[in-house]
């Protein structure tokens, strides 16, 4: 058996133990539910109307914003990459992306845009800086010697961009796109939570935790967790392939 596999199993039951012996020293479900109370209603929680609706309107608007992020990040990271100038004029929006606190923009976004385009929105406006500098960073990585042997034989900027850029970015967009996957997850369900977004993950968490139904709160949290990963190795999967098909070109 897989050694890492072993460790990460005994992790994770060790994790199981820990929570299970801090629900009883509580000694309240309503404040910390067991484990094997919150397992018991995950077994039951999918079976209530309307759950893989709530699933699916959160999942697709996420992913459109995480989508949206990952394109307009890796277009803007190549012509900064290419103009400096083009860096120079993002700089200001990045760093105050990366600065202001998530539950600030979400308040000030609830002014401007309706329920459904929230979380598009702000799933979008986090996981762009991620991506954006990652690949910008892998770009300015790149050998110049590279560049200039392509410069000296006339190469164009295709060929350039497919066997020189594109090796070279390939493990910064893998990591970046890892990252800004669950930083999406997290930031448009905040904004779910904090807009009641009816119809949401979030809407559950928070009439979760107004009726102090701790076991529900940590069942769609679990269910937040394995969605976050699923989309993370289902992304980076289907990079992988791409990044193989056109390696082969």
């Amino acid at each position: 058996m897989d050694k890492k596999l072993v460790r990460k199993t005994g992790a994770v039951l060790l994790a199981l133990i820990i929570w299970h012996l801090a629900s009883i020293a509580v000694g309240m479900d309503m404040l910390l539910a067991s484990p094997v109370k919150v397992i018991g209603r995950l077994l039951t929680i999918w079976k209530e109307p309307g759950f893989f609706s709530t699933v699916f309107y959160s999942l697709v608007r996420i992913l459109c914003g995480f989508l949206i992020a990952f394109a307009s990040g890796f277009l803007l990271a190549v012509a900064a990459g290419r103009y400096e100038a083009i860096e120079t004029l993002l700089w200001p929006y990045i760093v105050t992306v990366k600065s202001v606190p998530v539950a600030s923009f979400i308040i000030l976004c609830l002014t401007w845009f309706s329920f459904d385009q929230l979380t598009v929105f702000i799933a979008f406006l986090i996981a762009f800086p991620v991506i954006y500098q990652n690949i910008l960073q892998g770009i300015k990585s790149i050998d110049g010697k590279m560049l200039e042997m392509a410069d000296i034989f006339k190469v164009s900027w295709l060929r350039r961009f497919l066997y020189i850029y594109l090796p070279g970015i390939k493990p910064y967009v893998l990591s970046a796109s890892s990252t800004a996957v669950g930083m999406a997850w997290k930031a448009g369900v905040a904004a779910e939570v904090i807009g009641v977004v009816g119809g949401s993950i979030g809407e559950k968490l928070y009439d979760a935790k107004i009726y102090f139904m701790n076991a529900d709160l940590l069942s769609w949290t679990i269910i937040i967790i394995v969605l976050s990963v699923l989309l993370e190795k289902l992304f980076i999967f289907v990079l992988r392939m791409l990044f193989s098909g056109l390696e082969k070109l």
